[in-house]
């Protein structure tokens, strides 16, 4: 394990850990806190996290990660909900923000992460006790030994795009049998390096965290989105599992920085020998093709080189990657193997795997989950890593089951080879007010392929067309306005300039030419804000709470569609 502070990295080796992990846990039971008690963990990417939680994990207490993104209002309802007896978080802030609220919940104890005093908290520092022996005793093994795979390991509430979070309830049997068919599957070893970036509340990064102890991988802790860049770079990483936003906005500054002059040609004539050997990257070949060597060396080792430069194997998860972007990946010698889960699910349903992996699908279902296509297209699982229920909440917990089969709310496929294709949440299908139903994310990951595009919202719910909002990227789109002599005060104005406009209707009009005639998109809202987690148009992995943003551009929605009676593509 490996953490980075004051720009130095320091490495921890897995004797020190075991040791740290169990003076925690004896702080633990000093409180007083035993099997089955929550214990909530507020912080940032760190080593200390992982220390924490396995601690809980050691005693069979049931971990409550908050995301440190979430409000003091927001991480009240966690704590309260819960009935969290103890806190460990990272700052300052954090701290500040859990004592304003602690009136409301039933904390007893606050331990903090960073070297700082207050009197109503311990620093972990001091809990963690660096260099001593560990000292155990009969009932401290005991306890350790008294969980079992039924026992509750963990509540994750989900971040919800919609609606009142749910704390989902893990038990261990159920994480532990995940990770062992994944482990399998994709094969990561001993030696090899990886950076945590995606937000330890997520249960995707806690089961990559999982499986990198388990396999011998070393972990490399990145704090925030922000830090990546950087970070990829000092680490340079074996493995890289990440979200499709982060690949999205690794090809588009790839396609920004080719957009004008000589590098256009070259980049477009690399890509045209990629597309020749696409199947051979696929399938984790490299080809012998001259000209692919040469585009390998003058395009495609720049775009290794933003990931570090030696990653080995890439892989997607958290939101579907979209063909077009797999395609691209594959294009330029990145092979992406995409896999698909849920909180629900401990969290992995599916994955592509090195000899077994198909563009444009999550994957073949792990051998221990059973998937069933309902009537109505909605995916259905069973099997060992199906959570228990949600958290003190019997109504939703009997909604989500039919039988012993979970309902997973995506709307899915099975192909004759056996692999899982997702198109959307079946929440998320818009239905026009002529009966058609369009899945609104294979739309949106076309408009991405733009580099102009930062984030599109497909809308159109009872409405007689569809139609796209639009938040622009706008550094490539004010390098873009730059080139072309556009000159603007403000973001407001930029949007508004009739040439720009223009532009982002041949976006969308390069779209339609591959949609079906109900899908095309006949109107365009382009708008002056990034959508953010803070400003809660995005949960804190990056999906995008559609209601939120459809509620907040409703005026503009509804004069758009006002006396729409021949539809055709425009910017209001």
């Amino acid at each position: 394990m490996s953490f980075e502070r004051g720009g130095t990295w320091s490495d921890i080796s897995s004797r020190v850990i075991y040791a740290r992990v169990y003076h925690v846990a004896q702080q633990l039971r000093a409180w007083q806190i035993r099997k089955g008690d929550r214990v909530a963990l507020i912080s940032e990417n760190r080593f200390e996290w992982a220390v924490t939680d396995w601690a809980c994990l050691l005693l069979g207490v049931v971990d409550v990660p908050v995301y440190p993104t979430l409000t003091a209002e927001q991480t009240a309802f966690v704590l309260k909900n819960s009935g969290a007896r103890a806190i460990f978080l990272s700052t300052r802030k954090q701290l500040d923000k859990v004592l304003s609220i602690k009136h409301e919940t039933q904390l007893e104890h606050i331990a903090v992460m960073d070297d700082l005093d207050h009197p109503d908290a311990i620093r972990m520092s001091e809990i963690m006790r660096a260099g001593e022996a560990v000292s155990r005793d009969s009932e401290f093994d005991a306890a350790a030994r008294s969980v079992v795979p039924d026992d509750l390991a963990t509540v994750i509430y989900t971040s919800g795009t919609t609606g009142v979070p749910k704390g989902v309830m893990l038990t261990h049997g159920n994480i532990a049998s995940n990770l062992e068919q994944t482990g399998r599957s994709l094969g990561w070893q001993p030696g090899q390096v990886t950076l945590s970036f995606l937000p330890l509340s997520h249960v995707t990064a806690r089961h990559v965290d999982y499986l990198c102890f388990l396999r011998g991988v070393t972990l490399a802790y990145c704090p925030s989105f922000d830090e990546l860049a950087t970070k990829l770079q000092q680490v340079r990483p074996h493995l890289f599992v990440g979200v499709p936003r982060v690949y999205e906005k690794v090809r588009q500054g790839v396609e920004s920085r080719a957009a004008t002059g000589l590098k256009r040609p070259v980049y477009e004539w690399a890509l045209r020998v990629g597309q020749e050997h696409r199947d051979e990257i696929v399938r984790g070949e490299r080809p012998s093709d001259w000209q692919w060597e040469v585009a390998s060396r003058v395009v495609y080792k720049a775009i290794h080189q933003w990931f570090g430069g030696r990653v080995e194997m890439y892989v997607s998860g958290g939101a579907p990657l979209g063909i077009d972007l797999a395609r691209w990946y594959a294009d330029v010698g990145v092979r992406i193997l995409e896999g698909y889960g849920l909180t629900e699910t401990s969290p992995v349903i599916a994955v592509n795997e090195p000899e077994a992996n198909k563009l444009g699908t999550v994957g073949k279902p792990l051998p221990n989950v059973e998937c069933r296509i309902a009537e109505d297209g909605e995916l259905w699982v069973r099997g060992p890593s199906v959570f228990k229920g949600y958290w003190q909440n019997p109504e939703e917990t009997a909604k989500a089951f039919e039988g012993d089969w979970f309902k997973t709310g995506d709307i899915g496929n099975i192909d004759a080879d056996g692999f899982l294709s997702i198109t959307d949440r079946k929440k998320d299908l818009i239905k026009t007010s002529g009966g058609k139903f369009v899945a609104p994310q294979p739309i949106e990951n076309k408009l991405k392929m733009s580099p102009l595009v930062g984030h599109p919202v497909v809308i159109g719910n009872m409405r007689k067309f569809i139609s796209v909002i639009i938040c622009p990227n706008f550094p490539a789109l004010e390098q873009w306005a730059a080139e072309q002599g556009i000159g603007a005060a403000s973001r407001e104005a930029l949007i508004r300039d009739p040439r720009v406009i223009e532009a982002y209707e041949k976006v969308v009009a390069d779209a339609n030419q591959e949609l079906a005639q109900f899908e095309t998109l006949k109107k365009l809202l382009l708008v002056p804000d990034d959508f953010t987690v803070d400003k809660g148009e995005m949960t804190p992995s990056l999906k995008l709470k559609r209601r939120v943003i459809e509620q907040k551009y409703k005026k503009q929605i509804d004069a758009m569609y006002e006396g729409a009676h021949a539809p055709h593509p425009a910017t209001v």
